[in-house]
């Protein structure tokens, strides 16, 4: 199970990661991963600027007042446990990454809340010949919105009798904790996308700032009622294609135009490849009922939500101004100690959200079909 740590814009912290980052400020997570140098110090790396992926911007320095557990390369068997569990079937986080809809923090262990705008009321052109006539000087006002940026977490311990026992034998180091916090943490960020989840930190005003929403609850979606459950043997291919083309029209009349994306859950998966027929039933047909929704205008795919609930259908626009993912620091191994120096463990941890948005006049990009 995931947790979430989370600062809210009052400077309280829920969590003890959290409250550990507000006493520390700046906090770099290469601290965080001590590892035991060859005379038996500990050390950790710093990067000290340009290229992240080249080694020679890392240099090494002493961990002081801090005991390492591991090795180096014992920490780099962690990072690729982290890697191999990232690739697990998480469908909505990938299209955000995929799609560019993401957003970067510039320094994220210090970035407590997200603070963006919305624009109410409407700048007008004018027509002038030599366009210096002064315009009419239209007066916009500006929504300040917030989030907070939480850090999602699992920890987990590896037995230090083990570990000197993996060493002494020669074998490799048991990363398979690693890899099922590697993979919580992901489910986690993907259950913000797709369940009734929300997280809100601090107090509340009416335009429900400093809470995260998923699709399926963020307050201004257009919330539709399915007319046909799509694996109901009665539910023919037209009356599915006719039922998204409503969609398409409850979206552009929010004003959002597009291009769509659509999550459905498992029980639908296998029924969208089974033949479309249309008002003709004695034609044969000539493709499937997925073929005949890919072939509408403006949708570019069609995905199984793992955690989708039962008969329920997601139409997205996928663009920054309906949702992007709230990028700070990716996944990663990190030791963690309390009580001292007695008590050493491990986490897994991320600082990332999907931000859902509409804007200032409530018009959402978001379909919830139920």
């Amino acid at each position: 199970m995931a947790n979430v740590d989370l600062i809210g814009t009052d400077g309280r912290a829920q969590g003890e990661i959290a409250a550990q980052l507000l006493s520390n400020g700046k906090m770099d997570p290469n601290r965080m991963r001590p590892f035991i140098g060859k005379d038996g110090g500990s050390y950790y790396s710093v990067y000290s600027g340009g290229d992240p992926t080249d080694k020679s911007n890392y240099k090494v320095v002493p961990a002081l007042n801090t005991n390492a557990t591991l090795r180096r390369d014992e920490w780099k068997q962690l990072d690729d446990a982290v890697v191999r569990a990232k690739d697990y079937r998480l469908g909505g986080i990938e299209d955000l990454i995929s799609k560019g809809l993401t957003f970067q923090l510039g320094n994220a262990m210090g970035t407590t809340v997200l603070e963006w705008h919305d624009v109410v009321g409407n700048l007008e052109a004018e027509m002038t010949m030599d366009g210096v006539t002064r315009g009419l000087g239209n007066r916009v006002d500006w929504k300040f919105n917030y989030m907070p940026i939480p850090i999602v977490h699992v920890d987990y311990n590896l037995n230090l009798r083990s570990l000197e026992t993996s060493r002494n034998m020669g074998n490799g180091l048991d990363t398979t904790l690693a890899e099922r916090a590697t993979r919580a943490v992901m489910e986690h960020l993907e259950n913000m996308l797709f369940k009734k989840l929300t997280y809100s930190f601090g107090e509340k005003d009416s335009h429900n700032h400093n809470t995260i929403y998923s699709y399926v609850n963020h307050p201004d979606r257009n919330q539709i009622s399915l007319i046909h459950a799509w694996n109901d043997s009665a539910t023919t291919g037209k009356d599915i294609v006719d039922e998204v083309i409503s969609w398409k029209q409850v979206s552009i009349d929010d004003r959002h135009y597009g291009p769509w994306q659509i999550y459905i859950p498992p029980a639908y998966e296998t029924v969208l490849d089974e033949d479309y027929v249309g008002a003709t039933p004695d034609t044969a047909p000539s493709n499937t009922i997925r073929q005949r929704i890919m072939n509408i205008s403006g949708i570019t795919g069609i995905k199984v939500i793992d955690t989708l609930a039962a008969d329920t259908v997601l139409f997205i626009q996928m663009t920054p101004d309906v949702v992007r993912l709230v990028q700070g620091l990716p996944i990663q191994n990190i030791e963690w100690q309390t009580e001292g120096k007695f008590v050493s463990h491990y986490k897994v941890m991320t600082i990332q959200v999907p931000q859902i948005r509409s804007d200032a006049d409530g018009r959402s990009g978001i379909c919830h079909i139920a």
